[in-house]
C-alpha cells in the first residue's frame, strides 16, 4: 500500500493519476471531502483527515509501505513534515518518496530551500529508504499570466533575463510513479529540470509562435511583484518566502539542466512548446 500526502495538490493530483495507471494499492491523506471524489474515482482509498492530527496520521500509515510526502508552502510545514516521517518510521514504513526542490542546498538560506534541508537530513538520518523528487520550476506556474496574455497581450515577472530550465510536472509525475512502484531508486537524489535553458523573452517567443499573436514579457521590480502577490497571499511568511524564490530565478539561480527525466523515463521531456500547444485554451482569448 502506497500513501499519498498531498494528493489533492498539482504536483500530487498528477501522481496520483500516474501511479493509479499502475494498478498499486493507493491510499490518500485529504483533509476536504469535497476534493476526494476525484480521488476516489481513480480507485483510491481515501482517509478524511488532517495532517497535523497524529490520529488522523497513524490511520492514515496502517498498512503502508511507501509513501509519497507533499506539502504546501507554508509557515507550518516543516513541523508537519518532520512529524509525519516521526510517525511513519514509527509505523514501519520502507520507502519514502519526498518532494523537495533544487535549489534545496544548506548553503541557500531562503526560508523554502531551508526546509527542504532539513527534511531531507532527517531522512537520510532514519532508517527509512527515500528518494528525494528535486525540481525545479514548474512549466504549469505560466498559468497565472494567462489572465493578463489573454487581456493584454504580455505578462509582468521579477526575473529580468534570468534562465530556467522549466519542467512539466506531469514528467515529474511519471517520475514519482517510476521511483514508487520499480526498484532501483532507494536512497536516490532526483534534481529534475525540463531540456532547455529560457529566458522570459523566450517563453514570450514561444507563446506568439503557439498563440499566432504578438506576446510580450515585461519585467518588473520585485516591490511590485510583491505588492501584486500581497493580493493573493495572506501569510506574511509565504509572501516572503515566494518573492525569494522568484528573486532567485532573476539571479540566475535556476541555470542549469539535468538528464534526469531520460534516465528514468527513457525519453526525451516535454519542451514548453509541447506545453504549450497541449495548454493552448488557458492561454487563448
Amino acid at each position: 500500500m502506497i500513501l499519498l500526502v498531498g494528493a489533492t495538490g498539482r504536483t500530487g493530483s498528477l501522481a496520483a493519476i500516474a501511479l493509479a495507471k499502475t494498478g498499486v494499492q493507493l491510499r490518500a491523506l485529504v483533509r476536504n471531502e469535497t476534493k476526494a471524489a476525484s480521488l476516489r474515482d481513480l480507485g483510491v482509498e481515501v482517509v478524511i483527515g488532517d495532517l497535523s492530527d497524529q490520529n488522523d496520521v497513524q490511520m492514515a500509515l496502517e498498512g503502508v509501505t511507501k509513501t509519497l510526502l507533499i506539502t504546501p508552502n507554508n509557515e507550518h510545514q516543516l513541523g508537519l513534515e518532520r512529524s509525519f516521517l516521526d510517525n511513519a518510521q514509527e509505523a514501519g514504513v520502507n520507502h519514502i518518496a519526498y518532494l523537495s526542490s533544487t535549489e534545496s542546498v544548506p548553503e541557500n538560506q531562503r526560508a523554502i530551500p531551508q526546509i527542504h534541508v532539513e527534511v531531507e537530513k532527517q531522512l537520510r538520518d532514519s532508517n527509512m529508504r527515500w528518494t528525494m523528487i528535486r525540481p525545479n520550476f514548474f512549466m504549469q506556474n505560466l498559468f497565472m499570466f494567462a489572465p493578463s496574455i489573454k487581456k493584454e497581450g504580455s505578462f509582468l515577472f521579477p526575473a529580468e533575463d534570468g534562465k530556467t530550465a522549466m519542467a512539466d510536472l506531469r514528467d515529474v509525475a511519471a517520475i514519482i510513479a517510476q521511483v514508487l512502484t520499480t526498484e532501483g531508486h532507494e536512497n536516490q537524489s532526483y534534481d529534475i529540470t525540463g531540456p532547455e535553458l529560457l529566458t522570459f523573452h523566450d517563453v514570450a517567443n514561444q507563446l506568439t509562435e503557439v498563440l499566432g499573436e504578438k506576446i510580450q514579457y515585461r519585467s518588473q521590480t520585485l516591490e511590485k511583484y510583491r505588492a501584486y502577490l500581497s493580493g493573493f497571499l495572506r501569510s506574511e511568511w509565504h509572501l516572503n518566502a515566494v518573492c525569494e524564490l522568484m528573486e532567485e530565478v532573476g539571479q540566475g539561480g535556476l541555470d542549469y539542466t539535468t538528464d534526469t527525466i531520460r534516465k528514468i523515463l527513457g525519453r526525451d521531456p516535454i519542451s514548453l512548446g509541447q506545453f504549450l500547444r497541449d495548454h493552448i485554451a488557458v492561454f487563448e482569448g
